[in-house]
């Protein structure tokens, strides 16, 4: 047996997370692939740019000191190989370049600035194949904080794949008209693409349907209906956002972002007639690591 020690950083537009993970290896076996540590720190770049068009300074300091901070940790653990990613909140700002360039200076870590489509694939090279059967179909919704991720699996392959800017933190920033334009033009998009699509279910992914997850006491595996969904959608809506830090245990940065997470996931299973969501806590850290093991970035 083998173990090897990778990690991954995930740059989002809610928060920037560094995972550890300890690769097992074993002949004649599949790799197991099992998380040594987590941290996840909430600097909200999409904030910036997506209502100022820029990481701030203080952001950009925040940055530095986090990945200062992540690399000192690596170090620690003695991982062999890391990889830094980053999605559309960075991505998308004025100066995204230039901070990343800033961050290689200052720290030495290089980060790759990836797309919405790639993003997808990252997380795909997970074990996704574990829960798709064969005889059914799946809507796969990755709700992130600057976009939303959405693929059709039918037949165990992914048909068609499209990103759309449905984030958390944009759509709490946009006003009602640009978020209604954006729900409508998921909407055709689903709808077109799923009507001919029998017992469809969705998985859904990213933090905050995490969280729902393990606030619903469900098994691992085991999925979660409509009815549950809509009913914790209307038992978060009607608490303040501070009653959702007291009462819920949940992260400031969580507390107002977790209501247009769950309406997206909501309005999917609507558009898509789906009953179930399924959710197997993946995410692009996950899929960060196994890539680099298999060999796949650069």
């Amino acid at each position: 047996m083998e173990i090897k020690k990778y990690a991954a950083i995930d740059i989002g537009s809610n928060a920037v997370r560094l995972l550890i993970s300890n690769i097992i290896i074993e002949k004649g076996k599949e790799p197991q692939y099992k998380k040594s540590a987590l941290v996840r720190v909430p600097i909200r770049l999409g904030a910036d740019a997506f209502v100022k068009g820029k990481i701030s300074k203080d952001n950009t300091k925040r940055m530095i000191n986090a990945m200062n901070a992540f690399k000192l940790l690596i170090k620690i653990h003695d991982v062999e190989k890391f990889k830094a990613c980053a999605t559309s909140a960075m991505r998308e700002a004025k100066n995204g370049k230039k901070v990343v360039q800033k961050i290689l200076k200052k720290t030495g870590i290089a980060i790759d600035l990836i797309d919405g489509k790639t993003e997808a694939e990252i997380i795909f090279s997970t074990d996704l194949s574990e829960l798709i059967e064969s005889n059914s179909s799946y809507l796969y919704v990755d709700v992130g904080g600057g976009s939303t991720e959405f693929t059709i699996f039918s037949n165990r392959k992914a048909m068609i794949s499209k990103s759309f800017k449905m984030g958390t933190v944009r759509l709490l920033n946009n006003d009602k008209a640009t978020n209604r334009l954006i729900f409508e033009e998921v909407e055709k998009w689903i709808k077109q693409h799923t009507k001919d699509l029998k017992k469809i279910a969705l998985i859904g992914s990213g933090g905050n349907i995490n969280k729902i997850f393990k606030m619903s006491n469900r098994p691992l595996g085991k999925p979660l209906s409509t009815i549950y969904l809509k009913a914790h959608y209307q038992f978060l809506k009607q608490m303040t956002y501070n009653q959702r830090i007291t009462e819920l245990g949940l992260n400031p940065d969580r507390a107002d972002v977790i209501i247009p997470a769950t309406k997206i996931y909501l309005s999917a299973m609507k558009w898509s007639g789906a009953k179930l969501i399924y959710v197997p806590k993946i995410g692009l850290a996950d899929g960060i690591i196994k890539s680099l093991y298999l060999g796949k970035f650069d």
